[in-house]
């Protein structure tokens, strides 16, 4: 079965080279973009009620641009002006890149880990007097907790986010030869919105090992993975499951 069109279940990307642009160029294929899921915000009235106050943490531990975004705007509804000695943990240099955002780079105290939350052990250990504060969503995965507890640090977590499956109605009797899958949460939200879902010859494409578990759990079929030593991109992996069924 040819491949001709892809649903990526994220945002269409901001940048005009992003692979995804490179692939419809160089395959002939269509791609659309629409999250599965979406964020809304959580107010600063029920992080109150998580008895989260801000003046008690000298360290942020950021894991997502979200987390970034949700911080900040938590800070401005409490008021609570950012000391500039406050230290980041940033879970990856693209989260680093985006807390230039809200605060002067250089004049900050800013750690990055590699890309997994596991890179930040070592930097969190050499620092592990500070009180940290884990700004979230209410869907963690487990190993953050888990990896913060076998530190023996001063840490807590706060929800400034949740994650929230999205209408997908209007794609009832729309059909993709390719879907594709970055979390969990985009898997819930294809069973929610279509508890009918029969897969047939839908190719299914994930990326992660957690994504892989909740497609596998869910019954489905899956056709690509990402990432492998091979393909350690989504695109790289759709490009190359391309090239071979649309010879």
């Amino acid at each position: 079965m040819k491949v001709k069109t892809i649903l990526v279940s994220q945002p269409e990307p901001k940048m005009d080279n992003s692979p995804y642009s490179k692939l419809i160029e160089k395959e002939k294929v269509k791609v659309d973009f629409r999250p599965f899921i979406h964020v809304e915000a959580v107010d600063a009235k029920n992080v109150r009620q998580q008895k989260i106050d801000l003046n008690d943490f000298t360290a942020m531990i950021l894991t997502s641009r979200n987390a970034v975004d949700h911080f900040f705007r938590i800070a401005d509804e409490m008021r609570f002006k950012v000391p500039d000695s406050m230290k980041y943990f940033c879970q990856s240099e693209a989260v680093a890149y985006y807390l230039q955002k809200y605060v002067v780079y250089r004049k900050r105290k800013i750690y990055v880990g590699k890309r997994l939350f596991t890179d930040l052990v070592p930097l969190i250990k050499k620092y592990k007097d500070e009180k940290f504060l884990l700004p979230s969503s209410d869907a963690l995965k487990p190993e953050v907790p888990e990896t913060l507890e076998s530190l023996g640090i001063h840490w807590k977590r706060a929800i400034f986010y949740k994650t929230v499956i999205s209408d997908l109605s209007d794609l009832r009797n729309v059909y993709y030869d390719i879907l594709v899958f970055f979390s969990p949460s985009g898997i819930e939200s294809l069973l929610q919105n279509f508890p009918d879902f029969d897969q047939k010859d839908t190719r299914i494409a994930v990326f992660g090992n957690s994504t892989v578990e909740a497609a596998t759990g869910a019954g489905l079929r899956i056709d690509i993975k990402a990432p492998t030593p091979e393909t350690p991109s989504m695109t790289m992996a759709l490009q190359k499951y391309i090239t071979s069924v649309n010879k």
